[in-house]
C-alpha cells in the first residue's frame, strides 16, 4: 500500500495572522492592538523664501510660510512650519490654518499640516502680524520660516530668512 502523508498544524490559521488583543483592565474588556505608525516617505520639504509686503510703523502686513515637497514620495507623516518674527514685530491673529498659535509672546508661531503633502504641491500659512510704532524704516531682518518633518530626507533647504520693508505710509 501506499505510505500517508500527515499534515500537522500549530493551531488555527487565524492564529498566525491576527494581532492579539490585551485586556483592558480599567474597562475589563479587550482592548484593539495599537495601531502601526506609517513608515516615513521619501519626501523632501522645502521652505520658499516670500518677503512679506510693506507695512509702516504700526501697520500690519502677512508673513506667508511658504512649503513645498519636491518629493519623490508623497509626505506620509505630518509636518510643522515655525515662523519666527524679527525685533519690532508681533503676531495678531487670526492665522491660517487654524490651528496655528503663537508662542513666545507673539515673536513665533506653529502651525501643523497634516500627511499627504504630494510631489510638487505645496502648503501656505498665513500669518498675519504688527510691527511696533517706533520700528526704522528700511528693512526688518531676523525673520524666518523653518518646517520640520519625520519624513523630511533633506534638511538643507527646511529654512528660509524673511525680510520686511518697512515705509513711511503704505497708502497711495
Amino acid at each position: 500500500m501506499g505510505t500517508a502523508l500527515v499534515a500537522l498544524a500549530a493551531g488555527p490559521a487565524w492564529a498566525t495572522t491576527c494581532p492579539v488583543a490585551e485586556r483592558d483592565p480599567a474597562a475589563g474588556a479587550m482592548a484593539p492592538p495599537p495601531a502601526a505608525a506609517p513608515a516615513p516617505s521619501d519626501s523632501d520639504l522645502q521652505v520658499v523664501r516670500i518677503d512679506p509686503d510693506p507695512a509702516a510703523p504700526g501697520g500690519t502686513t502677512t508673513v506667508h510660510a511658504f512649503v513645498s515637497n519636491l518629493g519623490p514620495d508623497r509626505t506620509a507623516s505630518s509636518f510643522t512650519v515655525v515662523v519666527t518674527l524679527p525685533e519690532g514685530v508681533t503676531a495678531e491673529g487670526p492665522f491660517f490654518p487654524e490651528n496655528c498659535y503663537e508662542f513666545q509672546n507673539g515673536h513665533r508661531v506653529r502651525c501643523t499640516f497634516p500627511a499627504g503633502l504630494a510631489k510638487f504641491r505645496s502648503a501656505t500659512a498665513l500669518i498675519p502680524v504688527r510691527l511696533a510704532p517706533e520700528v526704522p524704516l528700511g528693512k526688518l531682518s531676523g525673520g524666518y520660516v523653518a518646517v520640520r518633518s519625520d519624513d523630511d530626507r533633506n534638511e538643507t533647504n527646511n529654512r528660509q530668512p524673511f525680510e520686511i520693508p518697512v515705509v513711511e505710509t503704505t497708502e497711495g
